[in-house]
């Protein structure tokens, strides 16, 4: 059973099609470590159409950047690559007053190709047809490795002893 307002923000991003992947603290839990998350990660295809899907689903969800900048502009690959080469931003954040519990930050960056986390991706259904796509484990634990912060490094121990215990 999923909190409804994560039940919420799947349903949204589902209906509208869109190609995402849950990483971070959620994917950790998933894969079976328990540990507390303030937000939601997402790794969304940044192909296409597909930034437009995610960011008209989150905005229908009254979702709005943290930073002053146009929900939109998360669109745009150029505005993007400024980001990250004058603010060095690796995530874009979006708030909702109406699901203030639950912050999303979408990579600014894949960082690992979109179409390989994707390819080994783990989906997660739910009782009521919700599915739920999932970064797989192997890729999850590539990026704890890349993030690096000692909260990631603890995660990939675990994720690690996890899979050590499944084989």
């Amino acid at each position: 059973m999923l909190p409804e307002n994560l039940e919420k923000i799947f349903c949204a991003l589902n209906a509208a099609e869109a190609r995402y992947l849950v990483v971070g603290g959620m994917a950790v839990m998933a894969h079976g470590f328990v540990r507390m998350t303030r937000d939601l990660d997402l790794v969304v295809a940044l192909d296409g159409a597909n930034p437009k899907r995610v960011l008209k689903a989150l905005g229908s969800l009254g979702y709005r950047p943290k930073v002053p900048v146009a929900l939109m502009d998360f669109a745009n690959p150029e505005k993007r690559a400024e980001w990250v080469a004058e603010k060095g931003m690796q995530v874009f954040q979006v708030v909702s007053d109406d699901l203030m519990d639950c912050p999303v930050d979408l990579f600014v960056e894949e960082p690992i190709p979109f179409a390989e986390m994707y390819a080994g991706r783990k989906e997660f259904s739910f009782s009521d047809g919700l599915s739920i796509p999932v970064v797989g484990l192997p890729q999850l634990k590539r990026l704890k490795a890349i993030a690096g912060r000692p909260r990631d490094l603890l995660d990939l121990e675990e994720l690690s002893r996890i899979e050590n215990d499944h084989e």
